[in-house]
């Protein structure tokens, strides 16, 4: 019954085996999940039982979940026309019918007028609103809310849609760039084999075992000892990768980079961070609540021999970098553009890669900020934008 779900994880280039498939089986006949153990029937609970059995490392884990909604999509859908239309999917039409002149005159808040007004909505609101431009709700205008229109206001819930929230109240998942993700055009793969023109050095000698038995073989059996330059890799990166929001646009090209530097570098450490650098990273986005690194542990922990490369659309709201407090996800103490400081003194050589298209720069005043406090050290991801962030962190 399942074995087109086994072909469709083989597909998705997950390593699942007969015998772990076999297991799954198993699981099912006794009724671990099914009509026959009623608290546990679902299809939510089948998926946490196939990941359980299928899946070994919680890398794999994103490329699991893809593969189980492409080939169960729709099973649990019913179409039931005596129901009245669901009122939040009515709710979330309404932005397709304001006007032009209701978008124009939505409510626009600076910074701290946006704070204080959410703060006295808080703690006036009692019910839910939608349609209008004032309380927290959906639709309308409001600075506060979801699914309407606003240039510049807090998201709370919802999808995002116009990618102009200066704050987001929500919690969100990422999840963890593929370090196995294979180069993908061959202008990419030469481009990061400039890598390898400052990862490799050392002119120490080592034993070429196979010359030797080469030459020996050659000389009668008397030894004849060969030594060849031993190839250390002794170059020590950095890297720190935005994760999630309009990142999710670059995902593919950075998991190509990410890939190509984690096989080339032999000291390497690696973190994530959202939009902007603040006071902690996180390995792990699965874990980014518990498992916090506070940014000064960072600094203090590498020295100045590591090479800093920043992976990042750098597109996020100016306040950002330049307002405390004013992190999508939480209240921070310090304005992003001090740790971005504190990280290029920390590592004097240091360079910012963009996925961002160049053609877009311009067009981003959060971009510029960056550029101004990476001293220009700002390249595409691209091959010319590769060969010049070489150059840059091999000065």
């Amino acid at each position: 019954m399942l074995i087109d779900f086994f072909y469709t994880l083989r597909a998705a280039q997950l390593p699942v085996s007969v015998k772990e498939y076999l297991t799954l089986l198993e699981a099912l006949q006794h009724d671990v999940v099914g009509p026959a153990n009623p608290d546990a029937c679902s299809m939510e609970d089948f998926y946490y039982l196939a990941r359980s059995a299928l899946v070994k490392d919680e890398k794999q884990f994103d490329k699991f979940d893809r593969a189980f909604a492409a080939y169960f999509k729709g099973v649990e859908l019913r179409a039931d026309f005596s129901q009245a239309i669901a009122a939040d999917w009515l709710r979330s039409q309404m932005q397709r019918l304001l006007s032009d002149e209701q978008k124009a005159n939505a409510p626009k808040l600076d910074w701290n007028e946006l704070m204080a007004t959410l703060q006295k909505r808080l703690e006036e609101q009692k019910e839910r609103h939608a349609g209008g431009n004032k309380w927290i709700g959906t639709g309308g205008t409001s600075p506060f809310g979801h699914s309407g229109h606003n240039p510049q206001g807090v998201r709370m819930g919802g999808a995002s849609r116009n990618k102009s929230a200066l704050k987001v109240w929500e919690q969100r998942a990422y999840r963890d760039y593929d370090d196995t993700q294979e180069l993908g055009t061959r202008q990419i793969k030469v481009a990061l084999r400039r890598l390898r023109q400052f990862a490799r050095q050392g002119n120490e000698l080592e034993l070429d075992l196979p010359d030797t038995i080469r030459a020996s073989a050659a000389n009668a059996g008397w030894l004849d000892l060969k030594m060849i330059p031993q190839r250390h890799n002794h170059v020590k990166v950095l890297l720190l990768m935005d994760v999630g929001g309009s990142m999710d646009e670059h995902v593919q090209r950075v998991e190509e980079l990410f890939s190509a530097v984690k096989s080339e570098f032999k000291h390497l450490e690696f973190f994530y961070f959202h939009n902007c650098v603040y006071d902690f990273m996180w390995k792990n986005n699965r874990r980014r609540y518990a498992e916090k690194f506070p940014t000064w542990d960072v600094i203090r922990t590498y020295n100045k021999d590591y090479k800093l490369i920043f992976v990042g659309d750098a597109t996020m709201s100016p306040y950002e970098l330049l307002q405390p407090g004013a992190s999508v996800e939480y209240d921070n103490e310090e304005a992003g553009a001090e740790w971005l400081q504190r990280l290029t003194h920390a590592f004097p050589r240091f360079a910012w890669i963009n996925p961002e298209p160049q053609g877009a720069w311009p067009y981003r005043q959060s971009i510029a900020i960056v550029q101004r406090l990476m001293a220009q050290r700002m390249v595409p991801l691209s091959l010319k934008g590769l060969e010049d962030a070489m150059r840059l962190l091999s000065k």
